[in-house]
């Protein structure tokens, strides 16, 4: 009999530290903890000592939550880019230990790619475009022409940075994007800049707008709503464009703004009228996790793609902050 291959992922590209583990089609640990803070935003080195102070204990609870010890691990996977470099070294470092200790082939994965990769893992999804929203990314993407293409991005700031800097703006602390949902349950529309040039979006200029109509003395419930939703509809717009053009019949939501269930609903409004299945991750794996980087780990793994072995090669291995989706070879996708 032949035996499944486990997976140990470790993600660690931005705000959270997360290790998780699959074995072929299951998931058997997942777990994480997420840097915070009461005012201001990421402070990208107090963030690194947030991941390298809890990063073993974080391991321990995922091997005990999988029932598992190291040396039962097969492979190990890191985000190796795109983020913060802080965040990123820490990650890359403790994978790198973890191979070399206990002599592991090591796989690096793109962090995009991990949310692609978990998004069609834990739906019904097959060839869909992509709607990846999450803090410092926001991206329409699509499979097409052998590799994973950007048919849409933010210009400036990502859509889950720009609602943590209004967060910031208006005193919310970080991440602001779960507490501006709440606050616009109760607001109602005021005008506010929609921002699209061609394929693209522009935030940055909407946020520093509805900031300084906060210092105005507008209601933060009715800023809350209004950027929400004229957001959300930009990308809308842009997704539906995006689909007419690849001809596909599925757009699947991902990223941690997908845990936004007003941008679910108007998601699947646009899809049901186009004829088209609209899919979001899963809430537990919207936001940055370890399984999300040990499914595309053993999926590259299986296809020899970013594996090292020796250990020459896991030596110098390196991290890449501005590791593109666009730039990601996919040999498994292939037909």
């Amino acid at each position: 009999m032949v035996k499944n291959l486990i997976c140990l992922g470790i993600e660690s590209t931005a705000h959270t530290f997360g290790v998780g583990i699959i074995e072929d089609g299951e998931v058997l640990a997942d777990v994480r903890d997420m840097y915070t803070t009461e005012k201001g935003g990421i402070i990208p080195k107090d963030c690194g000592e947030h991941h390298k102070k809890l990063k073993n204990i974080i391991l321990q609870k995922a091997l005990d939550q999988a029932k598992l010890k190291i040396q039962d691990i097969d492979v190990i996977s890191f985000s190796q880019g795109p983020g913060l470099d802080p965040s990123l070294i820490v990650g890359k470092n403790f994978a790198k230990e973890l191979a070399l200790k206990y002599k592991k082939p090591l796989v690096g994965v793109n962090h995009l790619c991990g949310h692609l990769e978990e998004g069609k893992f834990f739906t019904e999804a097959k060839d869909p475009v992509f709607v990846f929203v999450s803090g410092a990314n926001t991206q329409i993407i699509a499979y097409e022409g052998e590799k994973y293409r950007i048919f849409g991005e933010a210009l400036s700031v990502g859509l889950g940075n720009a609602l943590d800097k209004f967060g910031r703006g208006v005193g919310l602390g970080f991440p602001a994007g779960p507490k501006i949902e709440q606050l616009a349950k109760n607001g109602k529309y005021i005008e506010i800049p929609y921002i699209v040039k061609g394929m693209d979006v522009e935030f940055s200029g909407i946020v520093t707008h509805c900031i300084n109509l906060f210092k105005k003395g507008v209601a933060i419930e009715d800023l809350c709503y209004s950027l929400q939703e004229v957001g959300f509809a930009m990308l809308i717009e842009v997704t539906e464009r995006a689909l007419a053009h690849t001809g596909k019949k599925e757009a699947l939501l991902i990223g941690g703004v997908a845990a936004n269930q007003r941008f679910v609903e108007m998601l699947n409004t646009m899809c049901e009228a186009r004829g088209a299945k609209a899919f979001a991750c899963p809430l537990k794996y919207s936001g940055d996790n370890g399984v999300q980087i040990a499914i595309p780990g053993l999926i590259q793994y299986n296809s020899n793609s970013c594996v090292f072995k020796t250990e020459k090669e896991i030596e110098n291995v390196d991290i890449k902050p501005g590791w593109r989706i666009d730039d990601v070879e996919t040999p498994w996708m292939e037909k």
